[in-house]
């Protein structure tokens, strides 16, 4: 990667760490299904009648969108109104890696690299000392939520590969079709009708400000940016600048917010993007011996002769 597509990286890398604590602030008293179902409708909308539709089936769309949008963000708000510190949630849904290469594994028959096989150990490793060191401030809960959120963005970067849908802006938008009216619905059933009403009363300057972020610049821009450095670059040079948001996210809630990590936050968490990047680690290419890289001119002056 050059320079300007290094910036690039970090540059959203570091807008999706601050989308937590975007997310964080602009809640409110608003429910958090409701509040999930809103920002994918901005995303949806107008985007759909602007963005082609990628040439996959409709099927590969709502897979997606259920376990991409639907399942990762909607866990993750709801585990972060729940109780769950933003940099910590950063930390926790990085378990994706972990997730994908395992779900790989087993539904795709991708035997795991050595490399692969130490990051998810490292990372497993790290989200124990997560768990028990969390203190009395994080619920249980609401870690076992944003687990659950990684768990289903593992599942959906599986689908994805599975199916050979294209990664983009496109994607993004028309995936998006599937969240909306379920995160609704959900809302209605578990914070009730009239809990869903106060919410939209209650969705003032500070609610409009954070889904404007977390659609517009987060999920629209962000993807499109992301997406267009994937096409030009190695993957490998490009996924692992995403383990900068946590860093952000921490750094953020320390920042702004006054929540310092403690020691074993601080540890687990290093541990778990540690183990993302060595489950990241490209293959080595097998370097040919050094008689076949000699032979065509073995076979060039042989044939001079």
């Amino acid at each position: 990667m050059n320079r300007r597509d290094s910036l690039l990286a970090a540059l959203v890398a570091s807008v999706w760490g601050f989308n937590f604590i975007v997310i964080y602030w602009g809640m409110g008293e608003v429910p958090p299904l409701l509040f999930c179902a809103i920002r994918f409708l901005v995303v949806l909308v107008p985007a759909v009648f602007l963005v082609r539709r990628p040439q996959v089936p409709w099927r590969t769309l709502a897979l997606v969108g259920a376990t991409m949008s639907l399942g990762q963000f909607g866990f993750l708000y709801v585990a972060m109104a729940a109780g769950l510190p933003p940099g910590l949630a950063a930390l926790v849904l990085q378990a994706q890696v972990v997730f994908t290469v395992v779900i790989a594994t087993a539904v795709l028959r991708e035997r795991p690299t050595a490399a692969q096989a130490a990051g998810v150990l490292v990372g497993t490793l790290g989200l124990v000392v997560v768990a028990v060191g969390r203190g009395g401030h994080v619920p249980l809960t609401a870690l076992a939520l944003c687990l659950l959120g990684a768990l289903s963005w593992g599942t959906g970067n599986v689908v994805s590969r599975a199916s050979g849908a294209p990664g983009g802006l496109g994607l993004t938008v028309w995936s998006a079709l599937v969240v909306p009216v379920p995160l609704l619905a959900l809302s209605l059933l578990v914070d009730g009708p009239a809990a869903v009403a106060d919410g939209l009363a209650a969705f003032g300057w500070e609610a409009v400000v954070s889904t404007g972020y977390t659609a517009g610049l987060a999920s629209l821009v962000g993807y499109g940016v992301f997406n267009t450095l994937l096409a030009r670059n190695p993957s490998a040079a490009v996924v692992p600048w995403v383990l900068l948001a946590p860093v952000v996210a921490t750094v953020s809630a320390w920042l702004l917010l006054g929540q310092v990590p403690n020691v074993a936050e601080g540890a687990g968490g290093a541990l778990l993007v540690l183990g993302a990047l060595v489950a990241l680690r490209p293959r080595r290419r097998p370097t040919p011996p050094r008689d076949a890289q000699r032979a065509p001119g073995r076979t060039l002056s042989s044939t001079r002769r």
